[in-house]
């Protein structure tokens, strides 16, 4: 398993956490997406490495945006 981490800047509520976590789930290989609200954190465990680009994809159809 592989686990990584991403900021995601814009969240503010529940709801924001669903679409960002929902829209990564749909990426192949992910096991599991946690959002951590307050900080932004979003941290992925997936069966093989995945490409921070589809990452990046995910996020951005939910509404948001990765942080550097």
């Amino acid at each position: 398993m592989v686990i990584s981490a991403y900021i995601v800047t814009g969240m503010t509520y529940a709801h924001c956490a669903a679409s960002v976590t929902e829209e990564i789930s749909g990426l192949a290989g992910i096991r599991h997406v946690a959002v951590n609200l307050p900080t932004g954190i979003v941290t992925v465990i997936s069966a093989t490495p995945i490409e921070p680009s589809d990452v990046r994809t995910a996020v951005n159809r939910a509404g948001y945006q990765l942080g550097d």
